[in-house]
């Protein structure tokens, strides 16, 4: 299954910029979607549990203003994929920081310390109806984190608009993150092998 030859669409169901910039960086073309929940009315003990449930409310939200009926007639399937990602800090879930206050405790907490992303992809065919989705969980270890860096980064604000204040890649931060045992791509939202192995599936009905 080449990018530049498939023989279908896709819609990521995402207002992440990074996933958009992933999923480019993949060969795929697209067009985009958001999902208009409250994330905050799903509730799961496990991370895993959580951002699969929000995967799945995102992608049942978009299915709703689709003319699902006109998917099924297509020649070419139309595949959905939609995601969430969460933080996980001392077996305690971080979503997005409700202020910089909370994303300044979050940075200082990671500061020496360790974290870990858990996310979800789920790929939905609209012309078949199937659905895959799994979950990738990624360890990041640091090193002691200055705080006039701290200052800088919740200064920006981007801190808010990401799960956990956590934001790895950032010119800043990244100098600071001494050990990733997972990839890249699958804490800054979307992971590639998993992303692909999901498209696969939903088009050929794989359950490898």
């Amino acid at each position: 299954m080449e990018p530049g030859t498939s023989s279908y669409k896709i819609i990521l169901g995402s207002s992440s910029i990074a996933r958009r910039k992933i999923l480019s960086q993949m060969g795929y073309q697209f067009t985009l979607m958001t999902a208009d929940i409250d994330e905050k009315s799903i509730r799961k003990e496990i991370p895993e549990e959580l951002v699969m449930a929000l995967a799945e409310a995102k992608a049942e939200a978009i299915l709703q203003r689709l003319p699902v009926g006109d998917y099924l007639k297509d020649a070419e399937p139309t595949l959905l994929i939609t995601s969430d990602q969460v933080v996980v800090y001392e077996g305690v879930i971080r979503e997005k920081p409700s202020n910089k206050q909370e994303a300044r405790q979050f940075l200082k907490d990671y500061s020496g310390r360790k974290a870990a992303t858990v996310g979800s992809v789920l790929v939905t065919n609209l012309k078949t109806g199937l659905r895959k989705g799994d979950s990738d969980r990624v360890e990041i270890h640091f090193n002691e984190i200055p705080d006039e860096i701290i200052e800088k980064l919740v200064d920006e604000g981007i801190t808010l608009n990401v799960a956990g204040g956590l934001i790895i890649e950032h010119p800043l931060i990244f100098p600071y993150v001494k050990d990733v045992v997972g990839t890249i791509d699958s804490v800054m939202g979307l992971p590639k092998d998993l992303t692909e192995k999901l498209l696969k599936a939903v088009l050929y009905n794989d359950e490898k």
